[in-house]
């Protein structure tokens, strides 16, 4: 096996390190405090093709491994975990669409959505449909030429600041088989949003709940075939874990870069708070663990990328494991910062509450972990 990554993924690491140097770190504190979404900045990301990751090449997408996507993202992640979490669903939303959406969708939408001049949100998770997504309630029926939607949905990312839908609707009976999938124009007619969320973190993106009133919408804009669409939402909650534990990871790597200069330059007691051996036990841990969550989730996007039978647990195993470790890491940090860490003036509070919600999104942890036992308990995985 293999651990360094290739030139090329380095290069793509190196090219994202740049731009969130220039493009987020002078802004980030105050897209936060403000509540700002930056769609200039975003559509600059699209212009290097951060828009488009993994989307595949027959709408402009760059069509990369996983693998190599984390690596982008952690890097700018690093910097501000809220606008490149958004990144990554807007990145998810572009995979569907251009994997499953046919021609006429692919057309009004595909290079907008990889280029970043157009952005998308994915839309499951309803008010009564949280982990049990396959409990949705959201309908779509087929009527004369047009599929008309009625239903909510909640917390969705970017909603009302966003372009296109990616929506799941129930067309069938109960249960998963009755799922199906669309690309919805986020201003179609019957498309309502409510109020702007006001959260304890992520606050660069905003946040709503939508109403959808006998929303018509073509058929050919149903994506796949009908009853597709748990098994897609499934599909793209996989690479969605990945993307979101490596968002916690590069929070950490920031944290944690954050705290290094800080250990080295404040003094206590006459010498510099690296020298003592407590707090570089606490540092020498925060490493430990962000290398460990580093692997796990490149093994995962290993194993997703390889097609591997067992991937989806791997992916699981890495979003509850790297989330969690990179919440603490963030947390350790801002406690190494003593008081300054509590500051709006230092990054660590910020990293701390953006993290805080990489816990419970994309599957709560304590569903990720009913993922892996079912898995463990009737197979070994190694």
């Amino acid at each position: 096996m293999n651990f360094e990554p290739s030139e090329e993924q380095l290069a793509f690491a190196q090219t994202a390190r740049d731009f969130a140097a220039a493009e987020f770190a002078p802004h980030a504190a105050r897209w936060d405090a403000e509540a700002i979404f930056p769609r200039e900045a975003i559509a600059l990301a699209g212009e290097l093709g951060f828009c488009g990751l993994y989307a595949p090449e027959r709408i402009g997408g760059l069509a990369l491994p996983r693998l190599d996507a984390t690596l982008v993202f952690e890097e700018m992640a690093a910097i501000d975990p809220s606008t490149t979490a958004f990144l990554t669903i807007h990145n998810m939303a572009t995979w569907m669409l251009g994997t499953w959406g046919g021609e006429a969708v692919r057309a009004r939408w595909g290079e907008d959505l990889t280029s970043g001049r157009r952005l998308a949100s994915y839309c499951l998770t309803e008010p009564g449909a949280g982990s049990d997504a396959a409990a949705l309630k959201t309908r779509a029926r087929l009527e004369g030429g047009d599929y008309v939607i009625d239903g909510g949905k909640a917390f969705i990312s970017g909603a009302g600041a966003t372009d296109v839908l990616v929506v799941m609707a129930r067309t069938g009976g109960a249960g998963a088989a009755g799922v199906s999938a669309f690309a919805v124009p986020a201003d179609a007619p019957g498309v309502s949003y409510g109020k702007k969320e006001h959260k304890m973190g992520w606050n660069s993106q905003p946040t709503r709940a939508i109403a959808f009133d006998g929303v018509r919408v073509p058929a050919d804009h149903l994506l796949g075939a009908e009853g597709e669409g748990f098994r897609i939402a499934m599909k793209g909650l996989d690479g969605g874990r990945i993307n979101i534990a490596t968002c916690s990871v590069g929070a950490a790597q920031g944290a944690l870069d954050a705290a290094r200069g800080y250990l080295h330059d404040r003094k206590q007691f006459g010498q510099p708070l690296a020298g003592f051996q407590a707090l570089q036990f606490k540092f020498a841990d925060m490493a430990t663990e962000l290398v460990a969550a580093r692997q796990m989730v490149r093994l995962a996007a290993s194993k997703l990328d390889a097609g591997h039978p067992d991937a989806g647990t791997y992916c699981a195993m890495a979003k509850r494991f790297a989330t969690d470790a990179g919440f603490q890491v963030c947390n350790d940090a801002l406690q190494l910062h003593g008081g300054y860490g509590y500051l709006a003036e230092f990054p660590l509070e910020r990293l701390v509450r953006d993290t805080r919600v990489h816990q419970i999104l994309e599957g709560t942890n304590e569903i990720m972990r009913v993922i892996v036992a079912r898995k463990v308990l009737d197979k070994d995985i190694r």
